[in-house]
Formats: structure tokens, sequence, C-alpha cells
């Protein structure tokens, strides 16, 4: 299988039908890893503010990743990843939701794929942008009444779950335990527009490309951002972004994730051990 790879990347000397064999093999024959290692040793996207309820976050926020890819395993990760973006074709890939088969396909056919600003903006701008391609509008016209509570209204909540906006208040507290901290995951999933998936879900290759994620790099700063925390002392970092594909190696396990973000660490695949919490929802509009 690699040295295939590597025949693609130098020479491309090969038939259409040969690469829509190779998609095929790329996203589908990946078997699940059996170990998930949950350590980290990397500073990953900060997020201190109190975000608001109707207003998108600000793009001058900055992140705080430091990654350096040095190992020759690292490096072949890397390339697999790199040939996945360029061969990719959403046509192929049976997404099974026209908005996440739409994020996918905006982002491999966008000029910029990395846009720097706040990873919960790029997140949700993404999927906002394919929300009203796909229905002429955005999803808060089609939020549940039910997710209203009483103190906040259904976008209201939506906001404050994408955003984990957790605080001390009893506004945080208010909305449903099983959704808070889980970001992006959470509010789509209580909004009835997908399906929530744990990291054992995540690791064992139940994602479909387009899902969107959220991730924090500590249990422990995840479970206070749950229970309700000041924010600004607590210094949590979490990351949010979209899942693209898995990649495998040679034995074709799942040893990394491809993913689209503003830029602030989706130049190399994600792996098992960068976060300690991970949270996903396949899309179901």
């Amino acid at each position: 299988m690699r040295s295939i790879l590597i025949k693609i990347l130098l020479k491309k000397f090969i038939t259409y039908s040969t690469l829509i064999v190779l998609m095929n093999l790329m996203f589908f024959s990946c078997s699940s890893t059996q170990k998930i290692k949950q350590k980290t040793n990397v500073n990953h996207d900060y997020i201190s503010q109190k975000l608001e309820l109707e207003l998108p976050i600000p793009s001058i926020a900055k992140d705080s990743l430091t990654q350096i890819v040095s190992s020759t395993e690292e490096n072949e990760i890397v390339l697999q990843a790199i040939l996945v973006e360029e061969f990719a074709n959403s046509n192929i890939i049976d997404i099974k939701s026209p908005v996440a088969d739409k994020i996918v396909e905006n982002y491999l056919n966008s000029e910029n794929k990395e846009p720097n600003g706040h990873c919960l903006s790029v997140s949700k701008g993404r999927f906002e942008k394919a929300y009203k391609e796909v229905y002429g509008h955005l999803h808060y016209q089609d939020l549940p009444d039910s997710m209203a509570s009483k103190f906040y209204t259904p976008k209201q909540v939506f906001n404050l779950l994408y955003d984990s906006a957790s605080d001390t208040y009893q506004g945080w507290r208010s909305l449903p335990e099983k959704f808070r901290g889980k970001g992006n995951a959470g509010a789509i999933a209580y909004a009835g527009m997908g399906t929530l998936v744990d990291s054992l879900g995540i690791w064992s290759g139940q994602l479909r490309p387009g899902a969107l994620m959220q991730v924090w790099r500590y249990k422990e700063d995840y479970e206070k951002v749950v229970q309700g925390a000041n924010v600004k002392k607590l210094d949590p970092y979490g990351h949010s972004f979209i899942f693209i594909s898995y990649v495998c190696d040679e034995k074709n396990e799942i040893i990394g994730l491809k993913i689209a973000d503003q830029g602030f660490q989706s130049y190399r695949p994600i792996l098992p051990r960068d976060y300690d919490v991970w949270w996903a929802v396949n899309l179901s509009i």
C-alpha cells in the first residue's frame, strides 16, 4: 500500500479508475485501533473568554498549539494525509447527510483551507454555510422549541452549548448535563440534527466525513466545564473542528484523523494521544 501511495505522489502516472480504487481503500478498509492512547504532550486551542449568546466568536482570538512533527512515523502519517486530501472526491463517499456532504465538498473545493481565526468561529461558519446552501436558511429556524430553557431561547441554548460557554451561574447548569462540554457535537445532537459519538466510537471507525468534533486536552478541565466553571480562571484547552477522513497504517488500522480547522492543527493528522476527551456528532440532516 505504501509503495503505491509513493508512486502516486511522485509520478501520478495512474488512471482515474485506479484513483477510485485507492480512495475506496483509504476510506473504507480501515479497521479499528485496539489500543487508544489518551496522554497528550502539546497545548491546544485556548478558550478562556466569556462568550456572547448571539454574537459569533471574535476572529482575533488566539490558539496556542506548538507541535513539531519529527519522527519517521509521524512524517509518514503526514504523507498519507496529504495523499488523502489530494485525491479525495466527495462524490465517492457515501456521507448519508446532505449537510455533511456539503461541508466536505466546500472544504475540498476551498482555495483557503486554513482561514485562521478562532476554531469555534470557523467550524460554526462551515456548518452554517453548508446548512444554508442545502436548506436555504440557517439552522436556527429549524431548532425545536423544546430546546428552550427557563433562561434562554432555543437559539441561545444552541450557541451556549456550541461554545461550551461554561459559567458558575444557574443558567449554564439549567442546560442538560448530557450535552454540556461537548461543544458543537452537544449542541447539534441536542437539536436533533445528529448522533453523538464518543471516543470509543470515534477510534473504532464510526465517524462519517463532515462530522463535527469537540475535544479537550485534559479530562479534568472538561469535567469542570460540564459542572460549571469560571473559564477565565480555569483556562481550559479545547479544540473544535470537522472530521474529513481516517488515516490508516500499513496494517489498515486507524492511526489518525484528517481534519478541517482554521489551520491550528490541520497541517497534520490528529492522533489518539493528542487529547483526553473526544466527542463528535454524525449529522443526520
